[in-house]
């Protein structure tokens, strides 16, 4: 063999170790925070898809409490298109970011005293390509859709467990936010069916938890008109005209009923003015949002990420993305989108991917919010007693401080079991709006079952 060709072998595989030592990193401080972060915060990229050509950026953060025993949770974020780094700062992450205006200088983060990771191991994933920090190397990669980011997330899960193995036997669960509810239970399908293929990494899948779900886009949004009518955003009449009038079908429906449209047209008339997201609070304006509403948030974080030092301190690679935007709203999704150049919203349901969970070994939590009437409760209810399985605990109060926080019940069979949570005066975001409540009911679910394993 010629030296010259053993020289490019050794150059060839010195530069892809390097790629790999360099791929993760453990970030020791942040701007805006004083001081060294007093958690574990590890940041990096892996490549799914063909070649590697999409690189997934991710921020993983050891638990507070026991790292080496806690389980391990993978969370997406909404969307799709919403960065990793929005739940990490402002919903479930240990850092909580705040400021008075969107200038750089007066921004601070803060520790969230109600973080997940108080109790258990998270890895928060900007996905698809073109999301957050990831990027893709082609311009195939660039395009993605429902089921290729299942198949993408599944990947990135058995890659990133590869390069971390001493989680590998820790509990694991799928976790996500609103549209990530189709997203979820088809990861752990795929988690669970890889397992019995024998797959490797063998992943110690145990379950998993969404919140505000969207899991069917006909019952889901159908039943946005149902919730109105039970917080009174219409009235009785226009309620029961409405109903006669659609037969129950409030979208999708027949263009020649003209009945029913012109009843339509009174209903979004008494809701127009409402903040799905959580009806009790004020409808706010994007294009110049002040606090308390979500958008004055995203202005912070979009701001403070988009810094040269903190995408440095975050080790992003440079000359990888142009702008950093919270969501991007090429792929953000909302009633009716038909698809993009660059994302397909191929699945219409999951249903079909919960009925099959239910003949695994599989620990399940969904939670609503009873204000949020994005993904309404009402919705939530019916697509769970669709999966046809038996009451074990019925519809009860659950307590924090002895004050009632929500209401739940539980649905098993055969080691299945599924717990429905509701949040009293939670929006969209729970974990946001009641930040206790969420804390209580998910570390006491997440004990619960590491428990029910050890014991």
């Amino acid at each position: 063999m010629e030296p010259s060709f053993i020289i490019v072998i050794i150059t060839t595989i010195l530069l892809h170790l390097t790629a790999l030592l360099n791929s993760k990193e453990i970030i020791k401080n942040l701007p805006g925070f004083h001081g060294d972060l007093p958690f574990t915060l590890e940041t990096g990229y892996v490549g799914v898809g063909e070649d590697d050509s999409v690189q997934f950026f991710y921020y993983f953060v050891e638990s507070q409490r026991d790292p080496m025993h806690d389980p391990l949770v993978l969370y997406f974020a909404g969307g799709p298109g919403t960065s990793g780094l929005f739940p990490l700062l402002q919903q479930i992450g240990p850092l909580t970011i705040l400021s008075d205006s969107s200038k750089r200088n007066n921004v601070t983060l803060e520790l969230n005293p109600n973080s997940l990771t108080k109790v258990a191991n998270v890895i928060f994933v900007d996905e698809p390509a073109g999301v957050g920090f990831s990027y893709a190397t082609t311009y195939e990669g660039t395009k993605s859709s429902d089921s290729i980011l299942a198949l993408h997330s599944y990947q990135f899960l058995t890659k990133w467990v590869l390069e971390n193995p001493r989680f590998q036997n820790h509990q694991l669960y799928i976790s996500g936010i609103s549209y990530m509810g189709l997203l979820v239970p088809m990861v752990a399908l795929e988690a669970y069916k890889g397992n019995e293929d024998g797959n490797q990494p063998q992943l110690n899948i145990k379950g998993y938890l969404i919140i505000s779900p969207l899991t069917d886009k006909f019952i889901d949004f159908n039943s946005r008109f149902e919730y109105a009518h039970r917080f009174a955003l219409i009235s009785d009449d226009i309620y029961k005209s409405t109903k006669e009038a659609c037969g129950g079908k409030y979208i999708y429906n027949d263009a020649n009923n003209i009945l029913c449209s012109s009843n339509l047209q009174r209903v979004d008339e008494c809701i127009s003015g409402i903040n799905l997201e959580n009806i009790l609070e004020p409808l706010c304006d994007d294009a110049d949002p002040e606090p308390p509403c979500v958008a004055a948030t995203n202005v912070v974080i979009e701001d403070w990420a988009n810094e040269e030092d903190v995408q440095k301190a975050l080790h992003v690679r440079e000359g990888t993305i142009e702008t950093w935007k919270k969501n991007n709203e090429t792929m953000h999704y909302y009633f009716e989108k038909n698809d993009t150049t660059c994302y397909s919203y191929d699945i219409f349901s999951t249903i079909v991917y919960h009925k099959q969970l239910v003949s695994r070994n599989c620990q399940v939590l969904i939670i609503s919010g009873d204000h949020d009437m994005t993904f309404p409760y009402v919705g939530t209810e019916e697509w769970i007693k669709s999966l046809n399985v038996p009451i074990e605990s019925p519809w009860n109060p659950w307590f924090v401080d002895n004050q009632v926080a929500g209401y739940q019940m539980t649905y098993g069979k055969n080691g299945y079991s599924l717990t429905y949570a509701t949040v009293k005066g939670a929006g969209h975001s729970v974990a946001f709006n009641k930040p206790e409540e969420f804390s209580a009911l998910v570390y006491g679910w997440l004990d619960h079952y590491a428990y029910i394993s050890d014991s």
